[in-house]
């Protein structure tokens, strides 16, 4: 740890799931990644709506609370960038938005589809912060469980990113989603040194750290997990 004091943090992970496209799995072999179909409990019309980022976001967020009953909240560096891209284009050859792709491109759409499939009436929060929504989903989550809620449930996922976005911007490239249950006493304890190397961790990264393929994960915090 270069000399650097581990410090204690009263969070844990006591549960989690990820996702990940099946040609992509062969590459990379975590445990505990859910798989297709996906949005299976969700209705129909619902469904329709999301791309399989969004269906496997659904379907971690309802294993990993099957109460309804825990603060969600929902980080993705860049949303969905397919919907929003398209729009772009529409409005560039002057042609109407369709209300239905707006309102599914807002980064808050898919804890929208999931609370209402869910009736999930407990706090909602969606999150982006250029490449620091591990960080953000961390320090969110631990301010939830201080206000006194015995666990909170936080997922972090990136869809596909379009051709245009290609090697302009940072994404793991490929659609991908990871979800933690966190406690203030259950499960495996997280601790923090400083600094970090100041990198944006991706889905891919975070499921990579769980599975124990990495020690540390580094952001502006090097968070370390307890081993099982």
């Amino acid at each position: 740890m270069s000399g650097i004091k581990a410090v204690s943090f009263p969070l844990y992970i006591e549960e989690w799931l990820g996702w990940l496209p099946e040609e992509t799995i062969i590459a990379n072999r975590p445990n505990r990644l859910i798989s297709a179909p996906l949005g299976g409990m969700l209705p129909a019309i619902l469904r329709r709506r999301l791309d399989d980022t969004g269906r496997a976001t659904c379907d971690i967020l309802r294993e990993l609370d099957p109460q309804a009953d825990a603060p969600l909240v929902h980080a993705s560096r860049h949303g969905d960038t397919t919907h929003t891209l398209a729009m772009l284009e529409s409005l560039q050859r002057g042609e109407p938005i369709s209300p239905t792709r707006f309102s599914m491109s807002v980064h808050n759409a898919i804890l929208g589809v999931h609370s209402i499939a869910q009736s999930h009436h407990r706090p909602l929060q969606a999150l982006g912060a250029c490449g620091d929504e591990f960080d953000a989903l961390v320090y969110e989550s631990h301010g939830y469980l201080m206000a006194g809620y015995s666990s909170v449930v936080a997922v972090f996922s990136e869809s596909s990113l379009p051709a245009a976005y290609q090697g302009v911007t940072q994404h793991p490239g490929t659609a991908c989603v990871v979800g933690m249950r966190f406690t203030l006493n259950q499960g495996r304890a997280i601790t923090l040194s400083k600094p970090g190397q100041s990198t944006s961790p991706t889905p891919v990264n975070v499921l990579n750290w769980l599975n124990g393929e990495t020690t540390f994960l580094d952001g502006r915090q090097r968070w370390h997990l307890e081993q099982e």
